[in-house]
């Protein structure tokens, strides 16, 4: 049996909505650029009309920041992002649904078969604004004739010196004042050091690279050992 929604009003963060059901449970959602059409058999909602998509924090890191009360989240109506670390596109594909058809995410995705993943679930399926790109967020140079000048870079990767990678994607191509999030996975870094020393690690790296840090959120309980790091340059 279905539950019903009783509710659907917007969040703090511009293109995120939350959805109250008739069991008083609440869920974070964004409007569904393709209605009718699921990316990882997330429940499709109506209200007033509108088809949102249920945003699941233990899928997605950044519904994970903001469920854990992340207060800066750069991304609006005609965003352009460079998304590193694409992976099969459940983040990706919500942040196409804010930054809408006047936005443009460049995802770049190193695994041959999640990269047909991603453009099965998300291309394929008509996400115009989505620009998918196979290629090593370690080597930007590698992709520097696709991407233009982006307003964020935003990084998910289980890759050492993940603060690096930001940083030298973001010389390549974020604009001057653009933001990078950054979603450090303490363990792909140093499976023996606690994962507050590796968090400084990184966010120093940041610093070091001509960032301003403007907020760090933990994950917990929806990822073990991760954070969410905002940043400006």
């Amino acid at each position: 049996m279905s539950i019903e929604v009783v509710e659907v009003k917007p969040h703090v963060h511009y293109g995120v909505y939350v959805v109250k059901f008739e069991d008083g449970t609440e869920r974070l959602a964004t409007k569904n650029l393709t209605p009718g059409k699921r990316v990882y058999g997330e429940r499709l909602v109506k209200w007033g009309g509108v088809e949102y998509r249920e945003w699941n924090p233990y899928r997605s890191k950044l519904a994970a920041a903001i469920s854990n009360g992340l207060r800066l989240v750069p991304i609006n109506a005609g965003t352009r992002m460079l998304y590193l670390g694409a992976a099969s596109g459940t983040t990706p594909s919500h942040i196409s649904d804010i930054v809408g058809e006047s936005g443009v995410i460049y995802s770049v995705e190193f695994s041959p078969r999640v990269f047909r993943e991603f453009m099965e679930k998300l291309v394929d399926q008509g996400r115009r604004n989505v620009v998918p790109v196979l290629g090593d967020a370690r080597f930007p140079y590698q992709y520097a004739h696709y991407v233009r000048e982006v307003d964020v870079v935003y990084i998910d990767v289980a890759q050492p010196a993940q603060a690096k990678i930001v940083a030298d994607n973001a010389d390549y191509f974020l604009k001057p004042g653009g933001h990078v999030m950054l979603v450090i996975k303490a363990m792909s870094i140093d499976v023996t050091a606690p994962a507050t020393e590796t968090f400084k690690q990184e966010v120093n790296t940041l610093r070091e690279r001509g960032f301003e840090i403007l907020e760090i959120t933990h994950l917990e309980p929806y990822d073990t050992a991760h954070a969410m790091v905002i940043a400006r340059r």
